[in-house]
């Protein structure tokens, strides 16, 4: 689980029926709703006509379009004006939770500790490097709190060094669509060269020669990870080589180099197929081969070792996935042997490769499991973990020849931690546990468990819920569900410092496991896509309905939460069972399924045709369009919902927000609260500083607070 760390401090960002009496109650003030002008069009598929009366919206140089979203921001403003005073105490809460001026754990590759670090009252990170010892001076690599200087957003990417340590490859992204500009930085004289290479993703891997890069280009249009280009130092960037493009609009690429260092890898995928190109590192000018020509449906990643490919792959109908080999030099699917077998009930998710031992991620009955195996077969062990509400997975382990383990662990009730664990010894060393400043977090105070929820068709569905001890569960507690449902990602039971302002004041926060992840093996993500994507939706209506029968809530005091896929997934259920919400947040939800799945010319599309089915068919077409939330908005009451959106998201763009929005204004029966704030500055992935972040949180809490009536 390399993505591990990463993909919580994503998740934590994320992670973060009032009726008219309650507004009354709460003297909200009498403001006119912003509405938007209907311009009738028909859009015709299949013999199906549908009219789209909010389409225009979708140009964003149209001023009345910029106009709408200002009103529709300055609405949400005024609306809630009586919490900003709480919004700001919430955010000093939640900020005083973080350790300002906190350190990574150092980790060592090349020669050199590496250490990323912030300072107190600055939102970016910091990046050095002490060479072959903790003790020995510190030499900056990038301070992006002064980079970002004059950006509204900034994030800085793949940082890259090259084998000889004196050069460094990074990527910039200043409007948070994805297109990153790399840089090379000379770490002998700190000064940047003049080889910029922009509309990338960012990455990019050095040859063993030190002068040449592989990089991955990116679509203008479509932003679709499509080329691969060599560039060597000092050359105009106009005549770097291309030597890879995939052609196939449903498949992206990209590039990385082995841990043993031997070969860089050219890789390809899609939903359902991949396939890689391998090129020994020493001679960056050579020609990739390919390991295995791709099969659709077959999937399969390589990592090398000695002279072999070690293959993680469905092969063979391996549906929860095997470790299989090969030789170096006979890689074609037919000499691949078996070397850890298929195993229906164990979902195997990642291998990390050392000298002496094999690290294998799996999943079983929900749970991570780190298992760890000597090549040699004298030992062969699983790390212990001893409740049912925790995530691990391995982090940073760039050292090939190490015995040491690192992996990352926290629970619903315990702060992410850092650990080295000696594989030989077994001996394990906690390196860092996230502090919790305020003085008043005690993780025994509270208590987290897995609950199993009844769905119609028979399955149970998997919720993991953490509170506060002696929280009386008797139905009148506020609840917060979140959950995503898509693309395979499962969302891990975790730790978050922001979600301790719900525990504290009451709340239940629970995350509901439903199909469309991997949570339970692949046939889980398989039983929530395509014509099965429906089981997204009532796995989450059914969850919500269990909580409620067991009185860890009510629909009075009962809020959902998703974002992008997940906000898809709000989109749904309040269309479906909006009786059971008070509330509802949806982030950057993609909510205008039929017409964006359509439009090839909108990122991401072509390649999502696995996942969400191409409605040029129109089968796929039809069942899309019987839950696709945009086309299903009716006339009937719909909880309170705060919907957000960024002006530059190349992901779900802020159109589909702004017409379902609008839409819901002119159906909806009832006065409940219905909020759209656009970030004008920022993207998918909303703010970029780890403090703004935190200020969307205060924004999504407070909303559902003041709908319990806490303010403070």
């Amino acid at each position: 689980m390399r993505y591990y760390i990463a993909f919580c401090l994503a998740t934590l960002t994320f992670a973060t029926s009032c009726n008219d009496k309650l507004s009354e109650e709460q003297n909200m003030p009498n403001i006119p709703q912003p509405k938007a002008e209907k311009i009738s069009k028909n859009l015709e598929k299949h013999g199906d006509v549908r009219n789209d009366s909010y389409y225009w919206l979708n140009d964003k140089e149209n001023a009345e379009v910029i106009d709408y979203l200002e009103r529709e921001n300055d609405y949400y403003q005024k609306m809630t004006a009586h919490t900003t005073e709480f919004q700001e105490q919430l955010f000093e809460e939640l900020k005083g939770r973080i350790k300002e001026d906190d350190e990574s754990v150092p980790y060592k590759l090349n020669g050199y500790y590496y250490i990323t670090r912030y300072e107190t009252g600055k939102d970016y990170p910091i990046y050095t490097r002490k060479k072959e010892s903790l003790d020995a001076n510190e030499e900056l690599l990038f301070d992006v709190n002064k980079m970002a200087e004059g950006h509204s957003y900034y994030n800085l990417n793949s940082i890259n060094v090259s084998p000889d340590n004196t050069m460094v490859a990074f990527g910039v992204d200043t409007l948070s669509r994805r297109k990153y500009t790399i840089y090379i930085k000379n770490l002998v004289t700190g000064e940047l060269l003049s080889d910029v290479i922009p509309l990338t993703t960012g990455g990019a891997t050095w040859a063993n020669d030190n002068t040449t890069l592989f990089y991955t280009k990116k679509d203008p249009q479509t932003l679709r990870s499509n080329a691969i280009h060599r560039h060597t130092l000092g050359t105009p960037t106009s005549t770097d080589v291309n030597i890879f493009t995939e052609k196939d609009e449903a498949f992206g690429t990209y590039v990385y180099k082995s841990k043993s260092k031997k070969y860089v890898v050219i890789g390809c995928y899609s939903t359902l197929t991949s396939e890689f190109r391998v090129l020994n590192a020493d001679d960056p000018k050579g020609a990739f081969r390919v390991i295995q020509p791709r099969t659709r449906g077959l999937e399969y990643s390589i990592d090398h070792y000695k002279e072999d490919f070690y293959i993680v792959t469905n092969k063979d109908g391996a549906t929860n996935f095997k470790l299989m080999k090969t030789p170096e030099n006979k890689t074609p699917k037919e000499n691949w042997v078996d070397v850890i077998p298929h195993r229906k009930d164990v979902f195997l998710e990642d291998i990390e490769i050392f000298k002496d031992y094999l690290v294998v991620e799996e999943r079983d009955n929900g749970l991570n499991k780190l298992n760890v195996k000597r090549w040699d077969g004298k030992a062969d062990y699983y790390l212990p973990f001893d409740n049912e509400t925790y995530t691990t997975g391995s982090s940073t382990n760039p050292d090939f020849d190490s015995e040491i383990l690192r992996y990352g662990y926290s629970s619903m009730t315990t702060p992410s931690s850092s650990i080295d664990f000696n594989m030989r010894t077994k001996e394990k060393t906690v390196l860092k546990e996230t502090e919790v400043l305020g003085g008043k977090f005690d993780k025994n105070n509270y208590e987290s468990k897995r609950i199993w929820a009844p769905a119609t068709d028979g399955t149970k569905i998997p919720i993991s819920i953490v509170y506060k001890k002696g929280t009386k569960l008797d139905g009148n507690n506020p609840f917060l569900m979140y959950a995503y449902g898509s693309y395979g990602a499962t969302i891990d039971p975790y730790f978050s410092t922001a979600r301790l302002s719900l525990l504290d004041r009451g709340f239940v926060y629970g995350i509901a496991h439903i199909r469309g992840g991997q949570y339970l093996g692949r046939a889980w993500y398989e039983d929530g896509k395509l014509l099965k994507k429906k089981n997204t939706f009532t796995d989450f209506v059914d969850a919500s309905k269990y909580v409620i029968e067991q009185k860890y809530t009510s629909p009075e005091h009962l809020y959902a939460q998703g974002g992008s896929a997940g906000g898809l997934l709000m989109g749904a259920v309040v269309n479906m069972a909006p009786e059971l919400y008070n509330g509802v947040i949806a982030a950057v939800p993609f909510v205008d399924v039929v017409t964006t799945m359509l439009d090839d010319s909108i990122p991401l599309t072509t390649g999502e045709y696995d996942e969400w089915g191409n409605p040029n068919d129109s089968v796929y077409y039809k069942y899309m369009k019987s839950y696709s939330p945009y086309d299903n908005v009716k006339a009937q009451n719909y909880p309170n919902m705060f919907v957000t959106t960024g002006l530059h998201d190349s992901q779900v763009q802020y159109f589909e927000p702004a017409k379902w929005v609008a839409r819901l204004r002119e159906m909806k029966t009832n006065n409940n609260q219905l909020f759209l704030d656009t970030n004008m500055d920022a993207g998918h992935g909303g703010a970029s500083g780890r403090f703004e972040a935190l200020k969307e949180v205060a924004k999504d809490y407070t909303f559902i607070l003041d709908l319990e009536g806490i303010h403070k």
